[in-house]
């Protein structure tokens, strides 16, 4: 499988040189992120790369919020870090079913929180890690099995802007 690095000023690597127009070529590759990335780095990614903001329906109104944040210093300190990461579930009634999802989370103190209480101001810049796939079996939360996995570039995209669409408050609907 082919990998690319996304870098923390947004541009994306492959076998070290700077990806430029084939962006959508690289989609199915591999990713690893840069030391020091954070969610800002996503949002310079889409602004090197424009094309990826079609790929979701919610980018519009995300990159909209992105940009009326301060250019620096939006972290939280209930976070020590952003996670994303994919669970496996087996579910076993009422029907059979196996559900594939991935998930972009808040990570204190080894607690792991969704992000929705968060404004997008408060998260810009506190880092972004991979996570493990979670493999849960028929719901049962106490065998749970963790395994190293792999995310593709549009895992990461896709996944990011399903999370950041149904978390991320507006600040006029906030109580």
């Amino acid at each position: 499988m082919n990998s690319v690095t996304l870098k923390i000023n947004g541009v994306i690597d492959h076998n070290g040189t700077r990806v430029k127009s084939d962006i959508l070529s690289y989609l199915s590759s591999q990713i690893r992120l840069e030391t020091g990335y954070t969610l800002r780095s996503f949002f310079l990614m889409l602004d090197h790369y424009s094309l990826l903001v079609d790929l979701n329906p919610f980018f519009p109104e995300c990159t909209e919020q992105y940009r009326q944040c301060p250019p620096h210093g939006c972290t939280d300190e209930a976070a020590d870090f952003l996670e994303f990461s994919k669970t496996v579930e087996m579910i076993g009634f009422p029907e059979k079913k196996l559900e594939i999802y991935n998930s972009f989370s808040r990570v204190h103190e080894n607690g792991t929180f969704e992000i929705r209480s968060a404004q997008l101001e408060n998260l810009l810049d506190i880092p972004v890690r991979l996570g493990r796939l979670k493999h849960v079996i028929f719901g049962d939360p106490v065998d749970i099995f963790e395994f190293d996995t792999v995310f593709t570039l549009f895992e990461f995209i896709d996944g990011i802007a399903w999370q950041l669409s149904f978390h991320v408050i507006p600040t006029h609907c906030e109580i």
